[in-house]
């Protein structure tokens, strides 16, 4: 008898052992497994069990966290709706999170193991701290300034402090307000097929997802390649550029719209846009040169991040010289989002150096206290600094003389480039109209902001829409916000 319990007790020994072994195998091997299956709602309602920690501009917190009373309990909430959009991004419980609400989702959801006083006490305890702060660079009077200049013309904004490379402003027209995303249920779902089914496509970044042909604000980039090269030692000296002029290897006949292009320096070519002379003056810096200079001012780098993922702007690095000739005026298959162009402005501005852009200043405790500090740092050496300098005084001329004169600002120096790009099969569409621009105070010792704005509006007229009549004045609006000094 004794034989048999004694059996039995080895059974059941073997059988708890097995138990232990199963579970230490599903815990150590399969919990990352098991808590991504989609029929595991724990870590869900986990993570709507508290609120959601806030995006801040300035000193204000322009997200919240509304209590549904739900199982899925706290859902997101956006204080202006629209108007940061294009920075926030949206946080859904049925769709995900994108933006700023995504590359810092960690954080905010109070999951990061960096907002634990210990050192891996989330993994071990697998419970999660209050949602963190991200504190961003924008600044609201800018915001403001960029969003109601657009007015829901489709376009975008953005704009760099030089020096720093923060993103002072960012805004992507028509915009949505995120809010109608936040929860779950049939009106949720009818929101985003509203908003994506939309054709103004009110949920795409602009600003940092959309490239556009840059047009003549591009002849910024080919003027420092050829300076930089010292191809061109006086900006003030004719050119041997004949008015209209025929690209090499083609039948094309490039032609300006102002008067008085043939021969004309660059340094007018690049005041009043004369395409004739910048494309000889690209095709003389050569492909390898422009495809290295482009470089060092962001095009074709397919990971900048800001935190949040931006579009590879584009400059090819096999061409023809005909087409070389149309992609150093900002046409054929060149190019840009409208960071890109705040970039090349920013660096001129700065003497040269281009700092790597950033859109979230530092993340905090739901207290606070610092978790991460995004450091200032140097992208590239975009060109030499006497390049720099040059190049400064020609878009000053921009907008004393040229193309660009209702971008002045009393009490300030500025300045600007136009571009007009063609748009559409044919050229039929409406063109889309740049201005990049920077702007000093008076006084001061160096630039306040570098800003880009480009507008796409459909219901225009071909022969009404410009760089310095339609772009110009946003720019303007946004530089007076930050000579201005307010928050």
């Amino acid at each position: 008898m004794i034989r048999y319990i004694r059996r039995a007790a080895a059974f059941c020994l073997v059988l708890l052992v097995a138990l232990l072994v199963n579970a230490a195998r599903v815990q150590l091997f399969e919990a990352d497994a098991l808590d991504a299956n989609p029929a595991n709602r724990r870590l869900a309602i986990a993570r709507y069990h508290q609120p959601r920690g806030a995006i801040v501009v300035g000193e204000e917190s322009v997200t919240g966290s509304k209590d549904s009373r739900q199982q899925l309990r706290y859902e997101r909430t956006y204080k202006y709706g629209p108007l940061y959009a294009s920075v926030t991004g949206y946080a859904s419980q049925t769709y995900g999170t994108t933006l700023v609400e995504n590359a810092e989702d960690p954080v905010l959801s109070g999951t990061s193991s960096r907002l634990s006083v210990f050192p891996l006490w989330n993994d071990l305890t697998r419970s999660r701290h209050s949602g963190g702060r991200a504190v961003t660079t924008i600044k609201a009077s800018m915001q403001r300034a960029a969003y109601d200049g657009l007015g829901g013309k489709k376009g975008a904004v953005a704009a760099i402090e030089p020096s720093t490379g923060k993103i002072l402003a960012l805004v992507s027209s028509p915009s949505y307000d995120p809010g109608v995303l936040s929860g779950t249920g049939r009106s949720v779902a009818n929101a985003w097929q509203r908003l994506i089914s939309d054709p103004s496509q009110p949920m795409l970044n602009r600003a940092i997802r959309q490239t556009y042909p840059p047009g003549s604000s591009f002849k910024i980039v080919t003027a420092a390649a050829a300076l930089d090269a010292g191809l061109i030692t006086d900006v003030e000296a004719p050119t041997d550029t004949p008015d209209p002029y025929v690209l090499p290897n083609s039948g094309t006949t490039l032609t300006n719209e102002p008067s008085g292009c043939g021969g004309a320096s660059l340094a007018y070519a690049v005041t009043v846009s004369c395409n004739t002379v910048m494309a000889r003056v690209g095709l003389k810096v050569g492909l390898a040169g422009m495809v290295d200079a482009v470089r060092k001012f962001g095009f074709n780098d397919a990971l900048l991040r800001i935190p949040s993922r931006v579009a590879k702007s584009n400059f090819d690095t096999k061409m023809t010289p005909d087409q070389l000739a149309l992609s150093s005026i900002g046409q054929f298959d060149t190019t840009a989002t409208p960071l890109q162009m705040a970039m090349v402005s920013a660096a001129v501005a700065n003497g040269g150096e281009l700092k790597y852009p950033y859109l979230v200043d530092r993340t905090t405790t739901a207290s606070g206290a610092t978790v991460s500090t995004t450091a200032q740092r140097t992208y590239h050496r975009a060109m030499y600094p006497a390049t720099a300098m040059q190049l400064q005084q020609m878009m000053i001329d921009v907008v004393r003389n040229g193309t660009g004169t209702i971008a002045a600002i009393p009490g300030a120096t500025v300045g600007g480039k136009t571009g007009t790009a063609q748009n559409g099969v044919g050229n039929i569409g409406s063109p889309y109209a740049w201005f990049i621009s920077w702007a000093r105070a008076d006084g001061a010792d160096r630039p306040a902001v570098a800003v880009a704005v480009v507008v796409e509006d459909a219901s225009a007229k071909r022969g009404d829409i410009s760089g310095g009549g339609d772009a110009a004045p946003i720019a303007r609006a946004v530089m007076e916000a930050a000579l201005a000094g307010t928050p």
